[in-house]
């Protein structure tokens, strides 16, 4: 043996893992200063939130909560049998060692790579996406190694976060269809869709020897064309009436025509915009007397053919069927 095998420590006398990631699942112990023989009558030393676990050539021997543990054979019954050992045993010997960390990894992300289609009971068909969060930690140390990570001597949470995405975006989408919650509702109903989600998806995670702790879906987007009718009927309830809807959009049309044509622009759309809030104002006014005196007016054909020119704008994006078009569109004829 030369001077360096006396200067180092020939057999592994003390097994820890003093974690100072943040981010560590697994790790394998090795100790650069030692041989792979583990001394008999060792310490092993496990701190709280991890579990250490020995492998016997690839098999789960002997499981350690957290402690001080001196490895003798009384503390190591799984390995013991393995190996066959005699009472009496006191020489050095061989074992991979893996520390799993069981605190809880939080703040892990979760999205909808793609739109997914989710059945809506007013608008048929939507595709949606939507993002979240959630929370685990590993429940079953030598599970998690036996169905997940394997040998690998080190496992970040990113990859258990890959991992698993693809079992929450599936789960969240049959989630939704159950519920029966409109997409319209969907922004004040996340905690209830979360509560109903986190048992289901327990399944799956329980698979791994995890177990999902919190699970929250923050955002929900919608296609264009349906943000975009949402956005027409917000405006139209908030102007009351088609006369006024039409005046509103022509106001709002100018404004910005003005916008582009600079500081002269300005004051011709400050004066338009004033003009045209006069003239609706006085239109509002002579239709509020007409209206004491006689019966209502039918609507205007060129603002019934505008409307019906947005349906059918709606009814191409995919938004309306062809029987609510139809529908909506004899009941504006009708009109004229």
């Amino acid at each position: 043996m030369g001077l360096f095998g006396f200067v180092k420590n020939e057999f592994i006398e003390v097994i820890e893992w003093t974690d100072s990631s943040t981010d560590t699942v697994v790790w394998k112990f090795a100790d650069p200063n030692a041989d792979d023989n583990i001394k008999y009558g060792a310490k092993l030393v496990v701190r709280e939130s991890q579990v250490a676990i020995f492998m016997n050539e690839g098999r789960i021997a002997d499981v350690y909560e957290p402690g001080t543990h001196t490895l003798i054979t009384q503390n190591m019954p799984i390995l013991t049998t393995l190996q066959s050992w005699k009472y009496g045993f006191e020489s050095p010997f061989k074992v991979d060692v893996y520390f799993v960390s069981t605190r809880q990894f939080t703040n892990l992300k979760w999205g909808t790579m793609n739109p997914i289609i989710i059945r809506d009971p007013e608008f048929k068909q939507v595709r949606v996406r939507a993002f979240g969060v959630f929370s685990l930690r590993v429940a079953d140390g030598g599970r998690f190694i036996k169905q997940y990570s394997g040998t690998n001597p080190v496992v970040k949470i990113g990859d258990v976060e890959d991992q698993l995405r693809t079992a929450i975006v599936s789960k969240f989408s049959d989630v939704v269809a159950k519920s029966n919650v409109s997409v319209l509702d969907m922004a004040r109903n996340y905690k209830e869709l979360g509560d109903k989600l986190l048992p289901d998806l327990q399944s799956d995670f329980t698979e791994y020897g995890l177990e999902l702790v919190k699970f929250y879906i923050e955002n929900t987007s919608l296609p264009p064309e349906v943000e975009q009718f949402l956005d027409k009927t917000t405006q139209m309830n908030m102007v009351g009436d088609m006369a006024r809807f039409q005046q509103f959009q022509t106001g709002i049309s100018i404004e910005k025509a003005a916008e582009n044509e600079g500081a002269a622009g300005n004051m011709m759309g400050f004066g338009l915009g004033s003009i045209m809030s006069n003239q609706m104002a006085a239109s509002t006014a002579a239709a509020t007397t007409a209206s004491a005196n006689q019966p209502a007016p039918k609507e205007d054909k060129a603002q019934i053919m505008g409307l019906l020119k947005d349906l059918a704008e709606l009814k191409t994006a995919g938004v309306l069927t062809e029987e609510e078009f139809a529908a909506k569109k004899a009941e504006l004829l009708a009109k004229i």
